[in-house]
Protein backbone atom coordinates (compact mmCIF):
# COMPACT_ATOMS: atom_id res chain seq x y z
CA UNK A 1 0.00 0.00 0.00
CA UNK A 2 1.48 3.33 -1.04
CA UNK A 3 1.90 5.83 1.78
CA UNK A 4 1.33 9.54 1.12
CA UNK A 5 3.01 11.58 3.84
CA UNK A 6 2.73 15.38 4.13
CA UNK A 7 6.00 17.25 3.84
CA UNK A 8 5.18 19.01 7.13
CA UNK A 9 5.07 15.84 9.24
CA UNK A 10 8.10 15.45 11.46
CA UNK A 11 8.59 11.80 10.51
CA UNK A 12 8.38 12.24 6.73
CA UNK A 13 12.06 13.00 6.14
CA UNK A 14 13.23 9.94 8.08
CA UNK A 15 10.62 7.74 6.39
CA UNK A 16 11.92 8.85 2.98
CA UNK A 17 15.53 8.26 4.03
CA UNK A 18 14.65 4.76 5.22
CA UNK A 19 13.20 3.84 1.81
CA UNK A 20 16.22 5.31 0.01
CA UNK A 21 18.70 3.48 2.24
CA UNK A 22 17.14 0.12 1.42
CA UNK A 23 17.39 0.90 -2.30
CA UNK A 24 13.79 1.86 -3.02
CA UNK A 25 12.43 4.85 -4.93
CA UNK A 26 10.55 7.72 -3.28
CA UNK A 27 8.28 10.22 -5.05
CA UNK A 28 9.42 13.71 -4.01
CA UNK A 29 8.08 17.21 -4.63
CA UNK A 30 10.46 19.65 -6.29
CA UNK A 31 9.93 23.15 -7.64
CA UNK A 32 9.63 21.68 -11.16
CA UNK A 33 7.61 18.42 -11.04
CA UNK A 34 7.42 15.44 -8.69
CA UNK A 35 10.46 13.20 -9.09
CA UNK A 36 10.92 9.46 -8.61
CA UNK A 37 14.14 9.48 -6.60
CA UNK A 38 16.61 6.71 -5.79
CA UNK A 39 20.33 6.36 -5.04
CA UNK A 40 22.26 7.46 -8.15
CA UNK A 41 25.28 5.40 -7.10
CA UNK A 42 23.44 2.07 -6.82
CA UNK A 43 22.69 0.04 -9.96
CA UNK A 44 19.93 -1.87 -8.14
CA UNK A 45 18.24 1.35 -6.99
CA UNK A 46 18.51 2.92 -10.46
CA UNK A 47 17.05 -0.23 -12.01
CA UNK A 48 13.97 0.17 -9.81
CA UNK A 49 13.39 3.62 -11.34
CA UNK A 50 13.51 2.26 -14.90
CA UNK A 51 11.30 -0.70 -13.98
CA UNK A 52 8.75 1.39 -12.07
CA UNK A 53 8.43 3.92 -14.89
CA UNK A 54 8.79 1.46 -17.78
CA UNK A 55 11.50 3.81 -19.04
CA UNK A 56 13.95 2.79 -21.79
CA UNK A 57 17.46 2.48 -20.36
CA UNK A 58 19.07 4.47 -23.17
CA UNK A 59 17.28 7.54 -21.78
CA UNK A 60 19.61 9.04 -19.11
CA UNK A 61 18.53 10.36 -15.72
CA UNK A 62 19.30 13.62 -13.94
CA UNK A 63 21.40 13.21 -10.79
CA UNK A 64 20.29 15.67 -8.12
CA UNK A 65 22.81 17.10 -5.64
CA UNK A 66 22.62 19.00 -2.37
CA UNK A 67 25.44 21.48 -3.02
CA UNK A 68 28.29 22.42 -5.32
CA UNK A 69 30.72 20.24 -3.38
CA UNK A 70 28.63 17.14 -4.04
CA UNK A 71 28.36 18.03 -7.73
CA UNK A 72 32.13 18.61 -8.03
CA UNK A 73 32.76 15.11 -6.67
CA UNK A 74 31.08 13.68 -9.79
CA UNK A 75 31.38 16.11 -12.71
CA UNK A 76 33.95 18.61 -13.96
CA UNK A 77 32.94 22.27 -13.97
CA UNK A 78 34.31 24.75 -16.50
CA UNK A 79 34.35 28.44 -15.51
CA UNK A 80 31.13 28.93 -17.50
CA UNK A 81 29.44 25.99 -15.74
CA UNK A 82 30.48 27.46 -12.39
CA UNK A 83 28.95 30.80 -13.37
CA UNK A 84 25.68 29.12 -14.31
CA UNK A 85 25.54 27.15 -11.06
CA UNK A 86 26.23 30.27 -9.03
CA UNK A 87 23.47 32.16 -10.85
CA UNK A 88 20.73 29.51 -10.98
CA UNK A 89 21.30 26.85 -8.30
CA UNK A 90 19.31 25.79 -6.44
CA UNK A 91 16.68 25.98 -9.16
CA UNK A 92 15.28 24.52 -12.39
CA UNK A 93 18.54 24.33 -14.38
CA UNK A 94 20.29 21.06 -15.29
CA UNK A 95 23.86 21.09 -16.57
CA UNK A 96 25.30 18.28 -18.71
CA UNK A 97 28.98 18.07 -17.77
CA UNK A 98 31.88 15.61 -18.15
CA UNK A 99 31.88 12.80 -15.60
CA UNK A 100 34.92 12.56 -13.36
CA UNK A 101 36.86 9.31 -13.58
CA UNK A 102 36.30 8.76 -9.86
CA UNK A 103 32.56 9.58 -9.91
CA UNK A 104 30.36 7.11 -8.06
CA UNK A 105 27.29 7.95 -10.21
CA UNK A 106 26.52 4.61 -11.80
CA UNK A 107 26.60 4.24 -15.58
CA UNK A 108 22.94 3.15 -15.53
CA UNK A 109 22.01 6.69 -14.47
CA UNK A 110 24.09 8.28 -17.21
CA UNK A 111 23.07 5.66 -19.82
CA UNK A 112 26.75 4.84 -20.29
CA UNK A 113 27.62 8.33 -21.51
CA UNK A 114 30.82 10.21 -20.64
CA UNK A 115 28.68 13.04 -19.29
CA UNK A 116 26.14 13.36 -16.49
CA UNK A 117 23.13 15.64 -16.12
CA UNK A 118 23.22 17.31 -12.69
CA UNK A 119 20.86 19.68 -10.88
CA UNK A 120 20.48 21.18 -7.41
CA UNK A 121 16.77 21.32 -6.49
CA UNK A 122 15.15 23.62 -3.95
CA UNK A 123 13.55 22.86 -0.61
CA UNK A 124 12.71 19.43 0.77
CA UNK A 125 14.41 17.47 -2.01
CA UNK A 126 17.70 19.28 -1.44
CA UNK A 127 17.49 18.75 2.31
CA UNK A 128 16.78 15.05 1.79
CA UNK A 129 19.79 14.65 -0.52
CA UNK A 130 22.00 16.33 2.08
CA UNK A 131 20.74 13.90 4.71
CA UNK A 132 21.25 10.93 2.38
CA UNK A 133 24.78 12.05 1.53
CA UNK A 134 24.75 10.88 -2.11
CA UNK A 135 23.16 12.13 -5.35
CA UNK A 136 19.64 11.02 -6.15
CA UNK A 137 18.63 10.08 -9.68
CA UNK A 138 15.12 11.44 -10.12
CA UNK A 139 13.13 11.52 -13.36
CA UNK A 140 9.49 12.59 -13.21
CA UNK A 141 7.32 10.31 -11.05
CA UNK A 142 5.05 8.93 -13.76
CA UNK A 143 4.96 6.13 -16.29
CA UNK A 144 7.39 6.75 -19.11
CA UNK A 145 6.11 9.02 -21.84
CA UNK A 146 3.05 10.15 -19.92
CA UNK A 147 2.10 13.57 -18.55
CA UNK A 148 4.43 14.68 -15.76
CA UNK A 149 2.99 14.97 -12.21
CA UNK A 150 2.74 18.30 -10.40
CA UNK A 151 0.80 17.05 -7.36
CA UNK A 152 1.07 14.02 -5.09
CA UNK A 153 -2.32 12.84 -6.35
CA UNK A 154 -1.01 12.85 -9.93
CA UNK A 155 1.75 10.48 -8.80
CA UNK A 156 -0.70 8.21 -6.99
CA UNK A 157 -3.03 8.11 -9.99
CA UNK A 158 -0.25 7.12 -12.38
CA UNK A 159 2.05 4.87 -10.36
CA UNK A 160 -0.50 3.43 -7.94
CA UNK A 161 1.02 0.72 -5.76
CA UNK A 162 4.29 0.56 -7.71
CA UNK A 163 6.06 2.65 -5.05
CA UNK A 164 6.09 2.63 -1.26
CA UNK A 165 6.13 6.34 -0.46
CA UNK A 166 4.94 9.65 -1.91
CA UNK A 167 5.93 12.85 -0.12
CA UNK A 168 3.15 15.43 -0.52
CA UNK A 169 4.48 18.96 -0.84
CA UNK A 170 1.46 20.43 -2.60
CA UNK A 171 1.42 21.72 -6.20
CA UNK A 172 4.82 22.33 -7.80
CA UNK A 173 5.73 26.00 -8.08
CA UNK A 174 7.24 25.95 -11.59
CA UNK A 175 5.25 23.07 -13.07
CA UNK A 176 7.68 22.31 -15.93
CA UNK A 177 10.84 20.23 -15.85
CA UNK A 178 14.22 21.94 -15.64
CA UNK A 179 15.99 23.62 -18.53
CA UNK A 180 18.86 21.37 -19.68
CA UNK A 181 22.07 22.90 -21.02
CA UNK A 182 25.15 21.18 -22.41
CA UNK A 183 28.23 23.20 -21.44
CA UNK A 184 31.14 22.74 -23.83
CA UNK A 185 33.98 25.10 -22.92
CA UNK A 186 32.59 28.58 -23.54
CA UNK A 187 29.62 27.35 -25.57
CA UNK A 188 26.08 26.57 -24.45
CA UNK A 189 23.60 24.29 -26.17
CA UNK A 190 19.95 23.91 -25.21
CA UNK A 191 18.98 20.26 -24.91
CA UNK A 192 15.56 20.83 -23.35
CA UNK A 193 13.73 24.11 -22.67
CA UNK A 194 12.30 24.30 -19.20
CA UNK A 195 11.72 26.34 -16.07
CA UNK A 196 14.38 28.98 -16.80
CA UNK A 197 13.87 30.78 -20.12
CA UNK A 198 16.80 30.89 -22.53
CA UNK A 199 16.61 34.68 -22.59
CA UNK A 200 17.34 34.78 -18.84
CA UNK A 201 20.35 32.49 -19.25
CA UNK A 202 21.73 34.58 -22.12
CA UNK A 203 21.31 37.77 -20.09
CA UNK A 204 23.18 36.25 -17.12
CA UNK A 205 26.09 34.89 -19.18
CA UNK A 206 26.32 37.18 -22.17
CA UNK A 207 26.59 34.06 -24.33
CA UNK A 208 24.08 33.00 -27.00
CA UNK A 209 22.51 29.59 -26.38
CA UNK A 210 22.57 27.29 -29.39
CA UNK A 211 19.62 25.09 -30.21
CA UNK A 212 19.85 21.32 -30.62
CA UNK A 213 18.86 19.85 -34.00
CA UNK A 214 18.55 16.20 -35.06
CA UNK A 215 21.69 16.69 -37.12
CA UNK A 216 23.68 17.91 -34.11
CA UNK A 217 22.52 14.96 -32.04
CA UNK A 218 23.15 12.15 -34.50
CA UNK A 219 21.15 9.12 -33.37
CA UNK A 220 21.79 9.49 -29.64
CA UNK A 221 19.75 10.74 -26.69
CA UNK A 222 22.13 12.66 -24.42
CA UNK A 223 19.67 14.14 -21.92
CA UNK A 224 16.19 13.45 -20.52
CA UNK A 225 13.08 14.76 -22.27
CA UNK A 226 14.46 14.55 -25.80
CA UNK A 227 12.29 11.75 -27.17
CA UNK A 228 9.93 12.91 -29.93
CA UNK A 229 6.86 11.47 -28.19
CA UNK A 230 6.65 12.40 -24.51
CA UNK A 231 4.38 14.02 -21.92
CA UNK A 232 1.44 12.37 -23.67
CA UNK A 233 -2.15 12.00 -22.37
CA UNK A 234 -4.38 9.15 -23.56
CA UNK A 235 -6.28 11.51 -25.84
CA UNK A 236 -4.77 12.84 -29.04
CA UNK A 237 -3.55 16.43 -28.92
CA UNK A 238 -4.27 19.02 -31.65
CA UNK A 239 -2.09 22.13 -31.50
CA UNK A 240 -2.61 25.77 -32.50
CA UNK A 241 -6.36 25.21 -32.56
CA UNK A 242 -8.52 28.16 -33.58
CA UNK A 243 -11.77 26.22 -33.31
CA UNK A 244 -13.19 23.27 -31.40
CA UNK A 245 -15.05 20.23 -32.67
CA UNK A 246 -17.89 18.55 -30.74
CA UNK A 247 -16.55 16.04 -28.24
CA UNK A 248 -13.12 17.64 -27.92
CA UNK A 249 -11.74 19.06 -24.69
CA UNK A 250 -10.35 22.57 -25.10
CA UNK A 251 -7.30 24.14 -23.50
CA UNK A 252 -7.07 27.80 -24.35
CA UNK A 253 -4.73 30.65 -23.37
CA UNK A 254 -5.26 34.28 -22.45
CA UNK A 255 -9.02 34.11 -22.15
CA UNK A 256 -9.52 33.95 -25.93
CA UNK A 257 -12.45 31.73 -26.89
CA UNK A 258 -12.20 29.17 -29.66
CA UNK A 259 -14.87 29.04 -32.31
CA UNK A 260 -17.30 26.23 -31.48
CA UNK A 261 -16.03 25.68 -27.94
CA UNK A 262 -19.61 25.71 -26.63
CA UNK A 263 -19.87 22.14 -27.94
CA UNK A 264 -16.67 21.00 -26.22
CA UNK A 265 -16.70 18.45 -23.39
CA UNK A 266 -14.65 20.80 -21.23
CA UNK A 267 -13.00 24.21 -21.58
CA UNK A 268 -9.87 25.03 -19.55
CA UNK A 269 -7.61 28.08 -19.70
CA UNK A 270 -3.88 27.87 -18.96
CA UNK A 271 -3.92 31.52 -17.89
CA UNK A 272 -6.92 33.79 -18.45
CA UNK A 273 -4.57 36.75 -17.92
CA UNK A 274 -2.09 35.52 -20.53
CA UNK A 275 0.67 34.98 -17.93
CA UNK A 276 3.21 32.43 -19.22
CA UNK A 277 4.45 31.65 -15.71
CA UNK A 278 0.91 30.76 -14.63
CA UNK A 279 0.43 28.78 -17.86
CA UNK A 280 3.59 26.76 -17.22
CA UNK A 281 2.49 25.91 -13.69
CA UNK A 282 -0.94 24.80 -14.97
CA UNK A 283 0.09 22.93 -18.13
CA UNK A 284 0.45 19.33 -16.94
CA UNK A 285 -2.48 19.53 -14.53
CA UNK A 286 -4.75 20.81 -17.30
CA UNK A 287 -3.60 18.14 -19.73
CA UNK A 288 -4.51 15.54 -17.09
CA UNK A 289 -7.87 17.21 -16.37
CA UNK A 290 -8.73 17.40 -20.07
CA UNK A 291 -7.74 13.76 -20.50
CA UNK A 292 -9.93 12.72 -17.56
CA UNK A 293 -13.04 13.99 -19.35
CA UNK A 294 -12.85 11.02 -21.71
CA UNK A 295 -12.39 13.22 -24.77
CA UNK A 296 -10.73 11.46 -27.68
CA UNK A 297 -8.86 14.64 -28.59
CA UNK A 298 -7.63 17.78 -26.82
CA UNK A 299 -7.61 21.02 -28.82
CA UNK A 300 -4.94 23.41 -27.56
CA UNK A 301 -4.97 27.06 -28.58
CA UNK A 302 -1.75 28.81 -29.66
CA UNK A 303 0.67 29.79 -26.88
CA UNK A 304 3.29 32.52 -27.48
CA UNK A 305 6.76 31.12 -28.04
CA UNK A 306 8.87 33.60 -26.06
CA UNK A 307 10.13 33.15 -22.50
CA UNK A 308 8.55 30.15 -20.78
CA UNK A 309 6.37 29.76 -23.86
CA UNK A 310 9.27 27.96 -25.55
CA UNK A 311 9.18 25.22 -22.90
CA UNK A 312 5.37 25.07 -22.92
CA UNK A 313 5.31 24.62 -26.69
CA UNK A 314 8.08 22.02 -26.50
CA UNK A 315 5.98 19.91 -24.11
CA UNK A 316 2.84 20.36 -26.22
CA UNK A 317 4.67 19.39 -29.42
CA UNK A 318 5.94 16.17 -27.82
CA UNK A 319 2.48 15.45 -26.35
CA UNK A 320 1.00 15.75 -29.85
CA UNK A 321 3.69 13.68 -31.59
CA UNK A 322 2.88 10.23 -33.04
CA UNK A 323 2.98 7.68 -30.24
CA UNK A 324 5.83 5.19 -30.18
Amino acid sequence: MTRILPISDTGTREAALEVLRRGGPVALPTETVYGLAADATSPEAIATIYETKGRPRFNPLISHVADIEMACAHVTFSPLAEKLAEAFWPGPLTLVLPLRDDSKIHSLASAGLATAAVRMPEGFARELIAGFGRPLAAPSANRSGRVSPTTAQHVADDLGDRIDLIVDGGPCRVGLESTILAVDGAQLRLLRPGGIPVEVIEAATGIPVGRTTPQSLGDGVIAPGMLASHYAPNAGVRLNARNASPGEAVIRFGGEQLEGEAGAIAVLDLSPAGDLREAAANLFDMLKRADATGATRIAVAPVPGHGLGEAINDRLKRAAAPRT
